[in-house]
């Protein structure tokens, strides 16, 4: 869905290789959402600092609008609930993204151009 959003199919999580992800899997968490057997969606975070980084937020387009990705998101809190804050970033034009993370307790706090056709909204929540 967001490469075809941003009409980009070489965005990270397209291209990502296996040895890559096998490269950062002891560093990071990795969770992942299943119905039947099937992964249905994933999310991934790592702790820096005080902070805990999320990111690579999916759902199958089968299973969206059914709470999985509140529900990942709510998870991957859970594991890390002994940090100060949460981040994460979404492309501009993803506005499915920024409203799940809004209704989340997200806030928005900076944009960042990265090239003529694609922005990072930043959010974080603190663990309060």
């Amino acid at each position: 869905m967001q490469a075809k959003i941003y009409n980009d199919y070489t965005i990270p999580p397209l291209i990502e290789t296996i040895e890559e992800m096998k490269n950062v899997f002891p560093q990071q968490t990795f969770l992942k959402a299943v119905i039947d057997n099937k992964i249905v969606g994933s999310v991934r975070g790592y702790k820096e600092g005080d902070t805990c980084h999320i990111g690579r937020l999916i759902v199958h387009p089968d299973f969206q609008n059914q709470g999985i990705g509140s529900k990942l998101m709510n998870e991957i809190e859970h594991n890390f609930k002994d940090i100060k804050k949460y981040e994460l970033f979404t492309g501009h034009k993803s506005e499915k993204n920024i409203y799940l993370y809004k209704k989340l307790g997200y806030k928005q706090f900076k944009v960042e151009p990265i090239h003529e056709k694609l922005k990072h909204v930043y959010f974080e929540k603190w663990n309060l």
